[in-house]
């Protein structure tokens, strides 16, 4: 269920059934010479989708621009301040709970949001709001992403490249393919971004010139879709396992026990 895309006394009827809602977060940043800005938005606001149609469950609208300051050197790129992201991010959680919903999933596409979207969740958490977890879509399928690839790339790489290419195939520049690979960074390794247990970078520029990492030449539509089945497949694994927990099971308990297993009179 769209939430955007229902009237208020539907939604009045979903929240008398069900406590549980999506919100999308992606960004607007770049990814290289192939891929558009959206990239990020486009594979959460599809995944969100994909488990909304399977599942019932609500989706918000998408947050489109997010934390991505350590892009802007790139032209187009666009982001907020970490604090104004967070602020914006638990108000507009507090907004779903105030119409009945105590469960959400960020579901997420951009790395930069993920200690964001954690911290407002332990937020909400720890006041007993609402149970609010971060999802990150690569991160729940790490082994078929490591498969499928022989040099992934955290950024602009070819699980992105891939999923576009079966999301969104019209906005993939395919004649870019090898000049993403031959112009960025196959292989990001510690020792080119630490010294002496240090990390030295700080921004994307610090290490690829045109803002990628990976070989992009690997991705296809159909390594796309089989990434977008199984993440996809785990998002409504986990929707549904939010659903079956009773609010109380989420919610930390207030103090451990001082003296466990004693009696107190």
């Amino acid at each position: 269920m769209q939430l955007a895309e229902r009237t208020w006394p539907e939604l009045g009827d979903y929240v008398a059934e069900e406590s549980v809602a999506m919100v999308p977060f992606g960004s607007t940043e770049q990814h290289g010479p192939h891929l558009p800005l959206a990239t990020d938005a486009l594979i959460a606001e599809a995944l969100a989708r994909e488990a909304a149609d399977r599942t019932g469950f609500v989706c918000t609208p998408p947050v489109r621009i997010t934390v991505s300051g350590h892009h802007r050197q790139f032209h187009g790129t666009m982001w907020v301040e970490p604090d104004v992201f967070r602020d914006y991010v638990e108000s507009l959680t507090r907004n779903l709970t105030y119409h009945g919903v105590d469960r959400v999933v960020f579901v997420n596409a951009h790395g930069g949001n993920v200690p964001h979207l954690r911290e407002v969740g332990g937020r909400l958490r720890r006041d007993r709001t609402a149970y609010a977890i971060e999802w990150m879509w690569d991160e729940s399928i790490p082994r078929l992403v490591r498969e499928v690839f022989a040099h992934n790339g955290p950024h602009g790489g070819p699980k992105e490249t891939a999923m576009i290419q079966h999301i969104a195939p019209e906005l993939v520049r395919e004649g870019e393919l090898e000049s993403a690979r031959d112009g960025g960074v196959l292989e990001l390794t510690a020792e080119e971004t630490r010294q002496f247990g240090a990390r030295t970078y700080y921004d994307c520029a610090d290490n690829s010139a045109n803002g990628v990492f990976g070989d992009q030449t690997d991705a296809t539509a159909e390594v796309g879709a089989e990434l977008f089945e199984a993440a996809s497949d785990q998002l409504v694994r986990l929707l549904e396992w939010l659903d079956d927990r009773e609010f109380d099971e989420l919610i930390p308990e207030p103090h451990v026990d001082p003296q466990p297993g004693s009696r107190r009179s």
